[in-house]
């Protein structure tokens, strides 16, 4: 993992969990579509994962979410 994760990430991460898609994320975290396309493209780097599935996996091993 190359950093920590922002708060507003994590939160990203947690809707991405549970399925919602990039402007179901925006409406829910009262953010823009393309902040929530920074958010998502920060997160992967971060975790170095190939996708939000990826993202997803590393977490929940990580203990990052749960």
């Amino acid at each position: 993992m190359q950093g920590k994760l922002t708060e507003r990430e994590t939160a990203t991460l947690n809707l991405v969990k549970n399925g919602y898609e990039n402007p179901e994320i925006a409406e829910e975290l009262y953010i823009s579509r393309s902040t929530v396309k920074v958010y998502v493209s920060s997160l992967l780097e971060k975790l170095g994962a190939r996708n939000r599935t990826h993202a997803v996996y590393i977490a929940f091993k990580n203990g990052i979410i749960d």
